[in-house]
């Protein structure tokens, strides 16, 4: 199982992986997924909503692969993982909500400042309410959780909390680590994925 596959969060952004990646492995085939209307992508006529998105992600898994996934990516990874149980072998969720709610949580509203910096993109990610919690525990793969501790907009709490809710996970905390970790920190989340791709042999 050799195929790795990265979503990025909700700015779009497909460079964001790009660091982490140059450090893994290279019998891994890698594929970012890219969001219609968000970063350099244009806009699609087919993807208008959230559920449009989603579907879009998923669409796109048609072999056995891992996915990887930043922020908001993650929802797109548990939708995945829900829909495609014969072909999803593995989820790497980096700083993600995964589709929980996270009012109970102490995190730092994202929405105002994404809205102003991402002006022309669609605000389906700042409105949606996808919410994947009741099905959390029937996501039995090997799951890889890494987090960071400086991370004001998902806690380390939401990792903590979400490694209780999956039945097969692991959580890992990169000291010092926020939002943009899997980037700022590419080094030692490449270490801990590759040791979790070993496991998964």
């Amino acid at each position: 199982m050799n195929n790795l596959i990265f979503l990025p969060g909700a700015s779009g952004n497909t460079t964001f992986w790009h660091p982490l990646i140059e450090k893994l492995p290279q019998q891994y085939r890698t594929k970012i997924i890219d969001y219609p209307g968000f970063g350099d992508t244009p806009e699609s006529f087919e993807v208008k909503s959230f559920e449009d998105l989603t579907n879009h992600v998923v669409d796109q898994i048609n072999e056995e692969s891992v996915i990887v996934a930043q922020s908001m990516g993650g929802i797109f990874a548990v939708a995945a993982a829900l829909q495609k149980t014969q072909l999803v072998k593995g989820l790497v969720l980096i700083a993600t909500s995964g589709g929980i709610n996270l009012e109970r949580f102490n995190v730092q509203d994202w929405r105002e400042a994404y809205r102003q910096a991402f002006l022309k993109y669609p605000d389906w990610f700042v409105t949606t309410n996808a919410n994947y919690e009741e099905f959390l525990s029937d996501i039995n793969i090997e799951t890889l959780l890494i987090w960071g501790d400086n991370d004001p907009v998902s806690p380390v709490q939401v990792g903590q909390y979400l490694n209780q809710k999956f039945e097969n996970s692991t959580l890992y905390v990169v000291k010092g680590g926020d939002h943009q970790l899997a980037e700022k920190h590419a080094d030692e989340v490449s270490v801990q994925i590759k040791t979790y791709l070993e496991k998964l042999k």
